[in-house]
């Protein structure tokens, strides 16, 4: 699945994240940022546009109803951050770090999770529409009441994800690994399964093979 990249200007001015709270509005935009640590901090409805973010850390601060377009995070670290009710668009997290990131109530189109861990994520009653997981941790990760539309897992790890009340019809996770997997049954119609997936969710719905 193509997705469109982030629009990111190739001449960017650097700054602190810090910086953010020197607007009116709490906002960043045009620039690079490298080596900052914003942990703990409460910052409600910032924007983030155009720029790139490298080697920071943000671990547990909430950034509730933040709006990110154009935005490429790397090496970064934001576990335990609030980003409930957020507007995630056109962003790549390559290599980060997001293990119990809330992002329920969120809205997620052109986003790729590459190489980043995100167990016990939060996403429910989230909509996400050409969203991609490459090689992400997704042990315990939370997707209930989710609308999916143009989602791929590719090579995940998805051991105890849930999936409650969230069709997955037309969502390819046979690339993927798990060995338990929360799921109801009616939302499983449609989901494209290796042969061995298949064998382990005829096991969770209580069947008896017989070769």
């Amino acid at each position: 699945m193509k997705i469109d990249s982030p629009n990111i200007p190739k001449e960017l001015l650097s700054k602190n994240f810090y910086d953010i709270f020197y607007e009116e509005d709490p906002e960043l935009e045009m620039c690079s940022i490298s080596d900052s640590v914003f942990e703990n901090e409460v910052v409600e409805r910032a924007r983030l546009s155009k720029m790139v973010i490298k080697n920071c850390r943000f671990n547990n601060t909430d950034f509730s109803k933040i709006d990110i377009t154009d935005v490429y995070f790397e090496d970064c670290d934001l576990s335990n951050c609030n980003l409930s009710k957020s507007s995630i668009h056109k962003v790549i997290f390559k290599n980060c770090k997001l293990l119990g990131v809330n992002f329920t109530e969120s809205s997620f189109g052109n986003v790729q999770f590459d190489n980043s861990i995100l167990n016990l994520a939060l996403f429910g009653n989230s909509k996400l529409e050409k969203v991609i997981f490459q090689d992400a941790a997704l042990k315990n990760t939370d997707f209930y009441d989710c609308k999916f539309k143009k989602v791929d897992f590719q090579i995940c790890n998805l051991e105890g994800a849930n999936f409650e009340q969230t069709s997955l019809k037309g969502i390819d996770i046979s690339s993927s690994n798990f060995n338990t997997l929360i799921v109801s049954i009616d939302s499983l119609k449609g989901c494209k399964v290796s042969s061995y997936q298949a064998v382990q969710f005829a096991t969770l719905m209580g069947l008896i093979i017989n070769d």
